[in-house]
């Protein structure tokens, strides 16, 4: 390994998207608009919670969701909008861990309730007269909660597994939030055991959810072959389509990050990729469900009914 002196950190500093003080400042607008259209956007929780109709799995792990995409959101977000108008790039090193450990559980997370929902599809479409017995309460709030658990386990984990290493005088993080991989590449200290922890959660991890997506939907697609209906047919995809589209989305910009870091040098091409990732993605899929949702549609309309004006 290269020699470089070590040193107590302290702070870190974010090289960010660019050093022009006037993108920046376009870049304080775009973002800032694209975290208030998240919130906005994520009001389907509130038709969720608000409305009756929509009190069944499919609409309860919606807006589990669309709460983890508020909180991803939340953690990378405000503090670059902060270091863009205070021109101010550095964040403790406290701050620093923190934000990672936010990052993990919030992405892990999602990568679980996409598992789940893709299961409440399958059983919704292949099971459809044992469907409410099947996901019946319990198990819904049993499944986000075990899924919220092994997230927040994982990101302790990795957060601990940092604490052990030493860091060097160069604490330059070539990206707008304190990304695992980032700081991994700034330690003095052998990484090998954290590189071999974080490659294990992710095969387990995503591999797990992604058989089971892809298992869920192999199910799905031969059931629906099956029928006679073309109108069932429709119906019967038309319900997955809204997932599969958020699925593709967060698998093919994950996948995106994890080819542009490995094979390519350029750390610009790895943080367009994760603002993908960690930014656009959470803004457009409460989009995606709404306008492919007539019950998200008419629950968004009462909620904005009774909403007064002053």
């Amino acid at each position: 390994m290269e020699s470089r002196n070590q040193t107590v950190v302290s702070e870190f500093l974010f090289l960010g998207l660019t050093d022009d003080p006037e993108l920046q400042s376009l870049l304080f607008g775009l973002f800032l608009f694209i975290y208030l259209v998240t919130f906005l956007g994520n009001l389907i929780i509130l038709a969720v919670s608000s409305d009756s109709h929509l009190h069944t799995a499919m609409y309860f792990f919606l807006s589990n969701l669309s709460f983890t995409d508020i909180g991803l959101s939340t953690t990378a977000i405000p503090k670059m909008l902060l270091n863009l108008q205070a021109q101010n790039k550095s964040i403790t090193y406290t701050g620093c861990l923190t934000q990672t450990c936010f990052v993990i559980i919030f992405v892990v997370l999602e990568n679980f309730l996409l598992a789940i929902m893709a299961f409440d599809r399958y059983v919704a479409i292949c099971h459809p007269l044992r469907y409410s017995i099947i996901m019946n309460p319990h198990l819904c709030g049993l499944l986000s909660l075990l899924s919220l658990l092994i997230s927040i386990v994982n990101a302790l984990l990795h957060s601990l597994m940092v604490l052990r290493l030493s860091f060097c005088t160069d604490l330059e993080i070539h990206h707008f939030f304190c990304d695992l991989a980032q700081i991994l590449n700034l330690a003095c200290s052998d990484t090998l055991i954290n590189y071999i922890l974080v490659y294990f959660v992710v095969a387990v991890c995503g591999g797990v959810s992604l058989s089971g997506i892809i298992f869920s939907y192999i199910k799905i697609v031969s059931s629906v072959l099956r029928m006679s209906s073309a109108i069932g047919k429709y119906k019967a995809f038309s319900t997955c389509g809204s997932h599969l589209s958020v699925v593709a989305l967060f698998y093919g910009t994950g996948f995106g990050i994890y080819f542009s870091s490995a094979f390519t040098n350029s750390s610009m091409k790895t943080v367009v990729a994760s603002v993908m990732y960690t930014v656009v993605l959470q803004m457009i899929n409460p989009f995606i469900y709404s306008l492919r949702n007539k019950d998200i549609k008419e629950a968004l309309r009462k909620v904005v009914g009774r909403t007064p004006l002053f």
